[in-house]
């Protein structure tokens, strides 16, 4: 192994200070999803804004995901050529189930929203959550991408291009966000839910994808 990377142009220690980096890398992911979690759900029910809500559910489930991404690195840095483990095949199945749970509990939310007229008491929080995601979100893709050419490794360039998703959902968020604040247009946040509901849906078929060994995210190599 030693030998292929210094042919490569990576020597042990570039291996090692690349490898320590994704692992921060991930492990930042599951402490930001957390907070990103907890403060959007707190202001979604406080201001009655179910995006808001919704996109501080998922980052809760994206940090299961990310916390299975934290064992990959670990499992990669030692052997770069090894299988997934248990639990990362069980970390993706959880995802997967909690993602479709939002799925459901999303849409019959946005359905009773939309039955009763309920609209957001405000959608400021909403704004500022978004570009704070897509700032944070853009950095990390960006980072974790170089971190994982650098390596040449497959599944660290297939969980940055996954990320994208979360960037995708912020963009959602800051639209819905901001349609409501500044011209009070009618269920826009039951729309901005539904936007959620596409990618909280494809997310959860990915993860099962991933579990079976179908699915990359979009990455044209195996991402083991």
């Amino acid at each position: 192994m030693l030998a292929l990377k210094e042919a490569d142009g990576l020597t042990a220690e570039d291996y090692n200070r690349l490898y320590r980096w994704a692992l921060i890398l991930s492990i930042l992911t599951v402490v930001y999803n957390l907070v990103e979690g907890l403060v959007s759900t707190y202001f979604g029910l406080r201001d009655e804004t179910l995006t808001l809500f919704g996109f501080g559910s998922d980052s809760f489930i994206e940090t299961i995901s990310a916390i299975g991404v934290s064992q990959m690195v670990i499992r990669l840095r030692r052997n770069p050529q090894s299988d997934r483990t248990q639990f990362e095949v069980t970390a993706l199945k959880i995802t997967g189930w909690c993602f479709y749970a939002l799925v459901l509990i999303l849409s019959l939310s946005a359905a009773y929203n939309l039955f009763m007229g309920l609209n957001p008491a405000s959608t400021r929080a909403g704004i500022i959550i978004a570009l704070i995601s897509i700032l944070s979100m853009w950095v990390l893709i960006r980072v974790k991408l170089d971190v994982g050419r650098k390596l040449d490794s497959a599944p660290i360039i297939a969980d940055a291009r996954c990320n994208q998703v979360c960037l995708y959902m912020s963009v959602i968020l800051l639209l819905a966000s901001l349609l409501w604040e500044g011209f009070r247009i009618p269920y826009v946040d039951v729309a901005g839910t539904l936007g959620l509901v596409y990618f909280s849906f494809n997310e959860g078929k990915e993860a099962f994808e991933k579990a079976r060994g179908l699915s990359t995210c979009g990455c044209e190599d195996d991402c083991h």
